[in-house]
């Protein structure tokens, strides 16, 4: 696995996640992130025993882009704090089928897991289990049937940015769940974490990590 590094210190890990590779370990029981990230820093540092690294937030497994992992407790506890308290700027792109209908919007929506098809739906307000879900998302771009966005991820929900702009009829380039009516199996879902902004745990100066989506079709259109 090939992991760019983007930032290191001493209380954080910024990398850039490949695509397809779960955050950490789940029933597939394939490589992923979080483990490999571990042996990396052991192997790096030659660290004896185990190797503290937190895991603080997610992307899906067929999402890239820059990802952030404490390397101590305090950084931990003050970045999950952070990202619960909605303080963390996270900016992802998209490449969406057609155009929405405006070339910005804020969209808000409820949103409510079927955990057991690991699927989202879009659900009404008083709905049992229904989560507040908000995104921002400007029009970068159109060409060939297809547009790129600019998102800025107001609240963290699963699936949120692939459910709330399939739900507008403008499902993600790839996304086999929420778009499998226009979208062919072996397709890579055009989503990317692009940029990730917070103040540092401990040196309380703002820092702003970023990572280019690969160049490669359809993100070589732009």
């Amino acid at each position: 696995m090939q992991v760019p590094i983007l930032y290191e210190d001493n209380h954080l890990l910024f990398v850039e996640k490949p695509v397809n590779i779960p955050v950490q370990e789940d029933r597939s029981k394939s490589q992923d992130l979080l483990s490999f990230l571990k042996e990396d820093i052991k192997y790096r540092y030659q660290k004896p025993g185990n190797v503290y690294l937190a895991l603080i937030h997610r992307l899906d497994r067929p999402v890239g882009g820059v990802m952030v992992f404490s390397k101590t407790s305090k950084a931990a506890s003050r970045l999950s704090d952070a990202f619960r308290r909605q303080d963390v700027d996270k900016k992802y792109l998209a490449i969406v089928r057609g155009k929405p209908s405006k070339n910005q919007a804020v969209l808000e929506d409820y949103l409510v897991k079927d955990r057991r098809n690991n699927k989202v739906y879009t659900a009404q307000p008083n709905q049992k289990n229904a989560k507040k879900a908000i995104l921002e998302y400007n029009v970068i771009g159109t060409k060939k049937g297809l547009s790129l966005l600019s998102i800025t991820l107001h609240t963290g929900r699963p699936h949120q940015i692939r459910v709330q702009l399939a739900s507008r009829n403008c499902p993600l380039y790839g996304d086999q769940k929420y778009g499998q009516d226009v979208n062919q199996p072996g397709q890579q879902i055009a989503l990317w974490s692009h940029s990730l902004t917070l103040e540092h745990p401990t040196k309380k100066e703002e820092l702003e990590v970023t990572s280019q989506p690969p160049d490669e079709y359809p993100w070589n259109l732009w």
